[in-house]
Parts: C-alpha cells; structure tokens; sequence
C-alpha cells in the first residue's frame, strides 16, 4: 500500500474510493486562514483535498496563539501561509498547495481567476472585501461555504449552518446582507456557519507586549504595495474576544459542508 494510500485507508473505508477519487481531484481555495481557515484547510487536506490554495497577508501574532492552528510561540512574526503550507505538506507530502500572501480585495480580484475552482471558502474578517468576496464567488459556478462572526461566542452547541439570507442573530451576517443588497445582491444562495450567540468582552484589550511580534511593524512582501506598512490589529475598529475552539470548530463545519456536498453530489448522479 502506497504511503497517500494509507494516509486515507480510513476515509476511504467509510466513504469509497470513488469518492477519495473526486476529493482529490477538487480545487479549493480559502481565503483567510486565521482561527477558522486554518482548521478548515487541516482538516481539508487530512480527508483527501490534494490541490488548496491558502490566501491570507498576515504574518503570526503572539495574539493569534490561542486559536489558530499554526500559531505557536516559536512561529511568531512567520508568514502565516508559509506556516500552514509546510504543514500541510507534512500531513500529505503528494498535496498540491499553493500559499498567497496576498490580500483579497476588488484592487486584486483578477488575479484570483475564481472561475477555475470548485469551492471557494470565505473566512475573510474585512467586511469590505468579505463582500466583495461574496458577490464574486456566487457570480461563478464554484460552491461557497462562507464563516460568519466566531468571536464573542462560547457554547460549541450553538453553532448552526444556514443559506446566507435565513442567517440570525449573528450581527456580522445582517451587517453582511446590508452592504449586499445595496451592490445589488448576490448571483445564487450559499451556506454559512455562525452562532446565534453573543456575549460582551468582559477584559481589556492591552498590546502583543513582545517585541517579537510583527504586528506594528511595517511587512515587506516582494514589494508588493498592499502590503507595505499592513498589519491588522491597530486598523480594527474593535478586537473582541474568542475562544480557543470556536473558530477551529467553524472550520471544521465548513470542511464537513464541503466533503457532506460531493458525498450527496455523487448520490444525485447515481440516482439521476
């Protein structure tokens, strides 16, 4: 037995070889692979994704530690999606994955070619081009999986998947629908995770307080203008609190939605 083979007995035992077969040939993308993209990029190529590619411009902050996958302390100031890449080769060293420093946006949008994946995953946090990213996506023939907000949020057991429209009480999804409608909505419907829970920050928000941290420093990507002197943290209107799992456990539920899509595709065509 071949060593991809055996990375997947387990899967395949469950889920047929036919099925592993479609998986790999799949083409995702994330964008944003922070506390909820990277669990869902992990989890991804742990069931027979072979060609992802991670887009996120951010370096690791010592803050991103307490829930995102590949943040740890000796990681700090790393680029986030040269971490997860390296990661992901080590669980399947036959993937195909492609790391984007890169920030999504309509200034970049060309360059994404959206129209030559079969999923598009959206775990952005800027609104602006989280919409963007939406409009987009449904405007091609990929599936979207999109994350609402995962912050503010500590009951596993509230955590919901929706059509993007019949989300509630999430305000990131209403804030969402807004700025849709007025750009004129969206090209097909679309499933979301989120939480209808929301808690307030009890503590406050104090600096990375390490000189480690590449967070006030100005990043330097190849040159490339979108990332000089970027860095998120200072340009938040406002940080909120998050637990260690539910992000990862929103990620997991995009993975799950996505592998749950081709099984039940494939059910569709026998029966067709």
């Amino acid at each position: 037995m071949g060593i991809e083979k055996a990375i997947f007995n387990r899967s395949e035992l469950l889920l047929g070889a036919t099925f592993m077969e479609r998986i790999a040939a799949a083409q995702v993308i994330i964008f944003g692979v922070g506390g909820v993209g990277s669990w869902c990029a992990e989890m991804l190529v742990r069931q027979g994704v072979r060609h992802l590619t991670i887009v996120d411009s951010d370096r690791i902050c010592i803050t991103n530690i307490n829930r995102q996958l590949m943040a740890t302390s000796s990681n700090v100031g790393k680029v986030k999606v040269d971490v997860l890449k390296a990661r992901l080769l080590d669980i399947n060293p036959s993937a195909t994955i492609i790391a984007l420093q890169k920030i999504y946006s309509p200034a970049t949008h060309e360059s994404f070619n959206l129209n030559s994946y079969d999923f598009i995953i959206d775990a952005i946090d800027s609104l602006q081009n989280k919409v963007f990213l939406i409009q987009q996506a449904t405007l091609t023939d990929a599936v979207l999986f999109s994350s609402m907000g995962a912050a503010l949020r500590l009951d596993p057991t509230r955590i919901k998947v929706a059509e993007f429209w019949k989300v509630q009480s999430c305000p990131l999804a209403a804030a969402l629908r807004n700025r849709v409608k007025k750009n004129g909505g969206t090209g097909k419907e679309f499933l979301c995770v989120y939480s209808d829970e929301l808690l307030t920050n009890k503590g406050e928000n104090s600096a990375c307080g390490t000189e480690r941290c590449m967070c006030p420093k100005a990043l330097q990507s190849d040159g490339d203008p979108e990332l000089t002197n970027h860095e998120w943290c200072s340009s938040k209107a406002r940080i909120n609190g998050t637990t260690s799992y539910i992000p990862a456990m929103f990620g997991m539920t995009i993975a799950g939605l996505l592998v749950k899509h081709i099984a039940e595709e494939m059910e569709r065509e026998k029966i067709n």
